[in-house]
């Protein structure tokens, strides 16, 4: 399975400790060279920083070959990158959050799943306790609707 991420998903995954979940999930993790320079960039955390500067070796860093003007004036670059290059490599999922981005992406034929899907994913699996990783993710700057995020949790609560 190759799947190509954007930004915001690693820094999250990054943030709250639970980045190991990718490589356990998909075969390929790849990112557009955009992407590991808006992971480096000086505004990026600290930790986000340091991991990027010596990636791990589940994560391949690629250059994209198509021009990528496609929504420029809608998406940033990574967002725009990372959509141009799952087209590119014919993923078979991307890892978007922004709305926008997930619009276009999916308008494009795009599969999409975003923060709050790996950890259902990895919830279900038993990789994770659900409901630890949500209260860590809440203290980061993500955000999702009160009620998206209690649909999830009710899921896990039920027996």
């Amino acid at each position: 399975m190759i799947v190509i991420s954007d930004t915001s998903t690693l820094c999250y995954l990054l943030l709250i400790n639970l980045i190991d979940l990718l490589p356990e999930l998909y075969d390929r993790v790849i990112i557009p060279e955009t992407i590991r320079d808006e992971l480096a960039a000086s505004k990026s955390p600290s930790i986000v920083q340091a991991w990027i500067a010596q990636p791990p070796s589940w994560l391949e860093i690629k250059a994209i070959t198509t021009a990528t003007n496609l929504f420029a004036d809608e998406l940033d670059p990574g967002e725009r990158d990372a959509i141009a290059l799952a087209e590119e490599l014919q993923a078979d999922l991307i890892l978007l959050d922004d709305r926008a981005a997930r619009n276009i992406a999916s308008k494009r034929g795009l599969a999409i799943v975003g923060v709050l899907g790996i950890l259902v994913k990895a919830g279900q699996q038993g990789k994770i306790d659900f409901p630890s990783a949500i209260a860590r993710l809440k203290q980061t700057s993500f955000r999702a609707s009160a009620s998206l995020i209690q649909a999830l949790l009710d899921q896990f609560t039920q027996t």
